[in-house]
């Protein structure tokens, strides 16, 4: 007995030492990319259970001590990864594990991260596809217009659910991007603020977003640049486009640097357009981050971006032309236009951000920044055109052919402007992350000092048939005159907490977003709250689903232009505009055969108030600069991804959508002469005898069109992966197109359907690295690339606005304004 008890007490002594020899391993789990991996499965070499990585995808587990071990992090979508350790009694080592994609799981199309399946509108984007994507303008926002829609391949301008361009915000590494104001059309905008051979990360949130992203209330693009650790360069040219780019780091791995310059011509393009003359645009940029490793917790970062745009033309004449159909008749119109004048604009813009991010310990992380932004732009133009407009002869057989054969007006116009914008932001924020359990706590707080100076003089000058319009016989009116100086200084204060909480760990996971921000405006002394707040559940099934839903409060406090009326003034009282938006649906990765594919599916309903109802005329935005109207956007979007030939991404995207808005007080009246018929009110030779007064309602937005789709298509010979085709298909349906201020001709006419396909081929010209001799001239080059594309494939006049003509009896006719033809570009692409 006493025997069997000493046993036993030695037992148990013997147990509590073993469980005292432990020790610990933390760290973080990153993907090549340096994203976290979420939801990496981590036990130890030969047991059963284990932990998962958070959100964040930093995990801590117990092991043994005094004895030689081996973990295992291991995910799905990823190659087993093993560490072995041996730690001695009470000690914890922290590691940095990085997981490797499999050959069978898609970089971005069968998800990798958990993080894109539970959130709301989070689409995320493969950056090497914003490289290779055929189109005018490519990049990383041409392929967001594969996803959300386009009507101009010349502009990088995106419009999301029913929102406009200033809707929707750009970040990259947490600086917020602005775009120029005054740009009018495509031709003039230059590049793209971001350089997609810097890219790292791509997050595009097209609606239900987190509360920890500003204040707009369409959509965010959320763009992180790399951070090298080791050399590497590209350099691409082509007729349209240069650029190079250079990364690295230091021997030490404290710093590292990343360069890219670029330059831009559209002057083969646009020599090709309706309106023929002397275009000289140009646009270059330089951009460089730097990192430096001052410690093992402090890091200091810095973004610089020197853009600039050059615009100008002497433009000599434009032929355009339309066919009318009626009941009544059917006729070919032309419009004929000999300019005289030129066109000279300048846009230039520049961001300096410093950050300095301290990782206080593995669960808190804090960033602090401080950044600058600067926009000048200038704006001149005086230009004359003499106009014949009528019918124009189609008959190649005649000598008349192309000409106005048959004259229904003629007259001269004017347009003048000198108009200059000076902008400057200054900002400075915090953000900070706290880890706890399954809790991952969220926060921030900015102020940005804005400072506007911005002179309008523009006016336009019309004589129809000889009489100037407005028509007044004792002097000569303008038609439309702006002038305006405005400066102002507003200081802006916003902040936001979230918490994002893993509900259960288990195999049916729930995970829960709920979050809140404010923002305060010193101009126009509002102060508003915004709760948001997202949920994702992913059943125990047998079918790979995630279900999801958000809901929240989206306000868009008035930058600058929103204010500016039709008449130039600037409403300094405007309040911001807000909605209401809902979101749900649902992720299913599946497979057909052995290809993977993934389906998700949003519906969304958003409810405005407090609207500012706007015109668009091309890209340039006129708002009324009144809070005096209501709107909705309501739609569904589908997306299906997956991948013809292995490791070659493809996606096609449909969405049904309807958007309208009913501003207040827009009626009109139709007067009546005694015999009922409908007249003019400003007939003189006709007594009114009736009026009816028409209340216009709800009435199409701008933006509205009902469906838009989207094909982005990569495939390689079956022989030859090295022989490679992309192709781009974007399809929108009608829109809306507005008489400007005017609230019967509100909706009166319609842009026809845009259809664009752009087709690249390329061939692999230079690999296999190792393969090469030492003294080949090619020796520090890891691919060559060339690649031939065809813009506008099917030759298709697409339309973007309209000119407003009238004839002799004062009647008012449109004449389309048409896109780019079809074009071919030669592209030259060196990686070393």
């Amino acid at each position: 007995m006493r025997l069997t008890v000493f046993i036993f007490l030695l037992f148990i002594a013997h147990s509590c030492s073993a469980q005292k020899k432990a020790a610990f391993v933390s760290g973080k789990v990153i993907d090549e990319n340096e994203n976290a991996v979420a939801g990496a499965v981590v036990t130890i070499l030969g047991k059963q259970n284990g932990i998962l990585t958070s959100d964040s995808g930093s995990f801590r587990i117990k092991v043994p001590a005094e004895k030689a071990f081996a973990l295992i992090f291991s995910h799905a979508d990823f190659s087993d990864v093993q560490k072995n350790f041996y730690l001695s009694e009470g000690e914890e080592e922290q590691v940095t594990v990085r997981l490797m994609r499999n050959s069978k799981t898609l970089e971005t199309v069968v998800i990798s991260d958990e993080k894109e399946r539970k959130e709301t509108g989070l689409i995320k984007i493969n950056p090497k596809s914003a490289v290779t994507l055929p189109g005018v303008t490519g990049g990383v926002e041409g392929l967001i217009k594969t996803l959300v829609g386009s009507n101009n391949e010349l502009t990088s301008q995106y419009s999301v659910r029913g929102g406009n361009y200033d809707e929707n915000l750009i970040y990259i590494n947490d600086f917020e991007i602005y775009r120029p104001y005054l740009v009018r059309n495509g031709q003039q905008e230059g590049l793209s603020f971001i350089n997609p051979e810097l890219v790292k990360n791509i997050d595009f949130y097209n609606g239900g977003f987190q509360a920890k992203y500003g204040d707009k209330i369409s959509s965010v693009l959320d763009i992180q640049y790399k951070k090298p650790v080791t050399f590497g360069g590209s350099v691409y040219i082509s007729p349209l486009e240069q650029g190079l780019h250079l990364e690295g780091s230091s021997k030490n791995k404290k710093l590292s640097w990343l360069f890219g310059v670029r330059n831009k011509t559209y002057k083969n393009l646009l020599s090709s357009q309706e309106t023929k003359g002397n275009y000289v645009p140009s646009a270059s940029d330089l951009q460089a981050y730097l990192t430096y490793k001052i410690s093992q917790k402090l890091q200091l970062e810095v973004l610089g971006i020197i853009s600039g745009s050059r615009f100008s033309l002497i433009p000599e004449s434009a032929q355009k032309s339309t066919a009318v159909f009626s009941p009544l008749f059917t006729a070919n119109l032309g419009l004929d236009i000999f300019f005289d004048g030129q066109e000279k604009d300048n846009y230039s813009n520049n961001l300096i951000g410093v950050s300095l991010v301290h990782s206080v310990n593995k669960k808190v992380k804090l960033k602090w920044m401080m950044s600058r932004y600067g926009d000048n732009e200038n704006e001149n133009f005086d230009i004359t055109g003499a106009y014949l407009f009528g019918e124009r002869s189609f008959d190649k057989t005649q000598p008349d052919f192309g000409k106005i054969i048959n004259p229904l007006g003629a007259g001269v116009y004017q347009n003048y402007a000198r108009n200059a914008l000076n902008i400057q932001v200054y900002n400075f924020s915090h953000k900070g992350s706290y880890e706890l359990g399954k809790h991952f706590l969220q926060w921030g707080a900015g102020i940005d000092h804005t400072i506007i100076n911005d002179h309008v003089n523009e006016w336009e000058f019309q004589d129809s048939a000889g009489y100037s319009l407005p028509f007044n016989p004792n002097q000569i009116n303008l038609s439309n005159v702006l002038k305006s100086d405005a400066n102002l200084t507003v200081d802006k204060y916003s902040g936001y907490m979230q918490d994002n909480i893993r509900l259960s760990s288990t195999v049916t996971q729930v995970t829960l977003q709920a979050g809140v921000r404010f923002n305060y405006n010193s101009l126009n002394d509002e102060f508003l709250i915004s709760p948001r707040a997202q949920i994702s559940y992913k059943p125990d099934w047998k079918n790979d689903i995630v279900f999801k839903a958000s809901a929240g409060i989206y306000d868009q406090p008035p930058f600058y232009r929103e204010m500016r009326r039709y008449d130039g003034s600037i409403n300094t009282g405007l309040k911001s505009q807000k909605s209401i938006q809902y979101v749900a649906g649902f992720d299913y990765n599946l497979s057909y055969g052995e290809r993977p594919m993934r389906i998700t599916t949003e519906a969304y309903y958003k409810s405005l108030w407090d609207v500012d109802p706007y015109d668009i005329d091309n890209l340039q935005i006129q708002y009324f600069g009144e809070n005096n109207a209501r709107a909705y956007a309501a739609g569904i979007e589908t997306r299906l991804f997956t991948e013809l030939v292995k490791d070659a991404e493809s996606w096609f995207s449909i969405g049904i959508s309807q958007t309208k808005e009913n501003i207040n007080n827009d009626f009109y009246y139709t007067f009546k002469n005694s015999e009922g018929e409908v007249i003019s009110a400003k007939t003189t030779d006709q007594v009114v005898a009736d009026s009816v007064k028409t209340n216009v309602g709800w009435v199409r937005r701008p933006s509205d069109r009902l469906i838009t789709m989207g094909l982005f298509l990569q495939d390689y010979l079956s022989t030859n992966k090295n022989f490679r085709v992309h192709l781009n298909i974007i399809y929108g349906s009608n829109m809306s197109y507005n008489i400007p201020n005017s609230v019967r001709y509100r909706n009166a006419l319609i842009i026809e359907p845009y259809i664009r396909v752009d087709i690249g081929f390329s061939a692999l010209l230079l690999s296999e690295k190792s393969s090469r001799r030492s003294h080949s001239p090619f020796k520090s080059f890891e691919n060559i690339w060339a690649s031939l594309e065809v813009f506008n494939l099917i030759d298709r006049a697409n339309v973007i606005s309209y000119q407003l003509i009238k004839d002799f009896n004062n009647d008012i006719f449109t004449i389309p304004n048409r896109l780019t033809p079809r074009m071919l570009n030669f592209k030259l692409i060196a990686r070393f």
